[in-house]
């Protein structure tokens, strides 16, 4: 008799798959664009560091902030995306809120950073940089 496929086997499956499956990234596409908005507010980000760290530009952006229904993400955005939010989970993990929220937008001197603040790091290193400071932040917390 086969086994009946749980919600954490089906997660298992998704995260094999990465973000390359069409029908998950539409299934997940609206979710995410909602989460991201939340974290550009949260974040205080202007148009044009919401639009480089998704990868698209400001007029873009300002379209899919608009009206995100029907809109599905390219695997890329939503690694983007994806890794922006564990970095946004871990850091309120660490931090107090206002704190955790601020920290993007500050100078650094990590090495990570070479006194850039985290948002400008990401926007110019692009999906590796934003892996890195997930790891980064995980790192920190004792999550690794």
């Amino acid at each position: 008799m086969p086994a009946i496929p749980n919600a954490s086997t089906r997660q298992d499956a998704i995260e094999r798959r990465g973000f390359a499956d069409e029908g998950e990234r539409a299934r997940l596409s609206q979710t995410a664009l909602k989460a991201y908005g939340r974290l550009v507010a949260a974040w205080g980000l202007t148009a044009q560091q919401a639009a480089a760290l998704l990868g698209v530009s400001v007029s873009t952006w300002e379209r899919m902030k608009a009206g995100p229904a029907g809109k599905t993400l390219s695997q890329d955005q939503m690694t983007r995306i994806s890794a922006l939010t564990g970095i946004y989970k871990g850091l309120h993990l660490l931090f107090v809120d206002d704190m955790a929220d601020r920290w993007p937008q500050l100078s650094n001197s990590g090495v990570l950073f070479d006194r850039r603040t985290p948002v400008e790091a990401m926007m110019s290193g692009g999906i590796p940089h934003m892996l890195e400071v997930r790891r980064y932040v995980d790192a920190v917390r004792g999550g690794l």
